[in-house]
C-alpha cells in the first residue's frame, strides 16, 4: 500500500479526495491536515462510522514521515510553500491549486509573486490524456483547473483544423461548488438561486491558462475569448466552444479517433448534459459543423474530472498504476 495524505482536507475537493481514496485498493490515507485540528467526521458528518481519523494542523515533516504522496487542496500561494518542502523531502505532490499551472509571467499576472521557480520549471501539467506520458515520470503534477479541463479536452482534437488567427470563443457555465466552500456574497443561496450571470468576462484568470496550453499544444499563437458563468447547480460544468475552420471535417470522426482508447471520454451524437457526468470522472463531448464553423460542447463534474478524480488519475500514473483505478463511473442522477 502507498501511504498518502491530503493537506487542505476541509474543502469540497478535499472531501472528494477522501471519498475516492477510501475506495482505492493501492492508496491508504495516512495523513490529513487542515487549518485546525479535529476529527474528520466532525468536519464531514457523512464520514461518521466510515472514517475515524484525526485531522492535524499541516506540518511538512510529519507529512513526509507518513506519506509517499501528498495531495495539496490549498489556495494559490499557500500550496507552493508546502510543495517545495515536500519535494525536498522526497515526497511526490499533486497540487490542485493554480501554483504550478502557468509560466511565471502569466502566474504573477493573474495571482501573486511566485516563490518556487525551481519546481515551477519542471512541474507537469496533469491534463489527461493529453500529457499522460509526462505525468508517469513526474514528481510534481499541477492539476488543471475545471474550466481549462473541460475547454482543453473539447478543443484540442480540433487544433489542426481551427483558424488560429480568429481563435476560439468559449462560453462556460459552472455549478456553485466551483467557487469553493468559503461563503461569499456572490455564492450565497439568495444570489444564486433562480439566477444566471457572467463573471469576470474576458479577464478571468483561467483564460490565460487555457490560452497558454492551447498554444503549447498547437505551437502557434491563438486568440482565446473566455466567458464563465455561474449557474444554480451544486456541481457540474458545461462548456460551449465556437471557432472557424480552415478545412472541411467530420467532427465526430475526429473525436472518436483522437479519444479512441479513452474509457472516460465519451463522444456524444447530440449536445451534452451535466446530469450525465455529475458524480463521475467522465467528460462527454459533442461537436457539429455548419458552413465553415464548428460548435464543440463538453460537460464534466467540476469537483471530480475538474479537480479530485483527475488528481487521483494523475497520482495513479505517478505510481505505475492503471490511470483509471478507482474512478467513479455512475452519475448521481437518473
Amino acid at each position: 500500500m502507498i501511504n498518502v495524505g491530503v493537506i487542505g482536507v476541509s474543502g469540497y475537493t478535499g472531501f472528494e479526495l477522501i471519498r475516492l481514496l477510501l475506495n482505492h485498493p493501492e492508496f491508504k490515507i495516512n495523513y490529513l491536515a487542515a487549518s485546525s485540528k479535529g476529527k474528520i467526521d466532525e468536519i464531514f458528518s457523512s464520514l461518521r462510522g466510515v472514517l475515524d481519523f484525526e485531522v492535524s494542523i499541516a506540518d511538512v515533516r510529519e507529512a513526509a514521515q507518513k506519506c509517499e504522496l501528498v495531495f495539496l487542496a490549498l489556495p494559490h500561494q499557500e500550496a507552493m510553500r508546502y510543495a517545495s518542502e515536500l519535494l525536498e523531502l522526497g515526497v511526490k505532490v499533486v497540487d490542485l491549486s493554480a501554483d504550478y499551472r502557468l509560466n511565471k509571467e502569466l502566474y504573477e499576472k493573474n495571482y501573486c509573486p511566485h516563490l518556487d521557480d525551481k519546481n515551477l520549471a519542471h512541474a507537469v501539467y496533469g491534463l489527461l490524456p493529453i500529457n499522460r506520458d509526462k505525468v508517469k515520470n513526474a514528481k510534481l503534477v499541477a492539476n488543471p483547473g475545471c474550466y481549462p479541463t473541460a475547454s482543453l479536452l473539447a478543443i484540442t482534437p480540433f487544433l489542426p483544423y481551427i483558424d488560429t488567427n480568429l481563435g476560439v470563443m468559449i462560453d462556460a457555465k459552472s455549478g456553485v461548488s466551483g467557487a469553493g466552500k468559503k461563503p461569499s456574497a456572490t455564492s450565497h443561496f439568495v444570489s444564486v438561486n433562480e439566477n444566471l450571470n457572467a463573471y469576470n468576462p474576458l479577464i478571468h484568470r483561467h483564460a490565460d491558462e487555457i490560452k497558454m496550453h492551447l498554444e503549447n499544444f498547437c505551437q502557434k499563437s491563438m486568440s482565446t475569448v473566455f466567458v464563465p458563468h455561474l449557474v444554480p447547480l451544486t456541481r457540474g460544468m458545461l462548456v460551449s466552444v465556437y471557432a472557424k475552420l480552415n478545412k472541411e471535417i467530420k467532427p465526430l470522426e475526429i473525436l472518436r479517433e483522437f479519444y479512441k482508447n479513452e474509457e472516460f471520454i465519451r463522444i456524444k451524437t447530440s449536445p451534452v448534459s451535466v446530469k450525465d457526468v455529475a458524480g463521475t470522472h467522465f467528460c462527454d463531448i459533442f461537436a457539429v459543423v455548419w458552413e465553415d464553423k464548428i460548435f464543440i460542447n463538453s460537460a464534466i463534474d467540476n469537483l471530480l474530472k475538474g479537480a479530485s478524480s483527475q488528481a487521483l488519475a494523475n497520482a495513479n500514473l505517478m505510481f505505475g498504476f492503471d490511470e483509471n483505478l478507482a474512478m467513479p463511473k455512475i452519475s448521481q442522477f437518473c
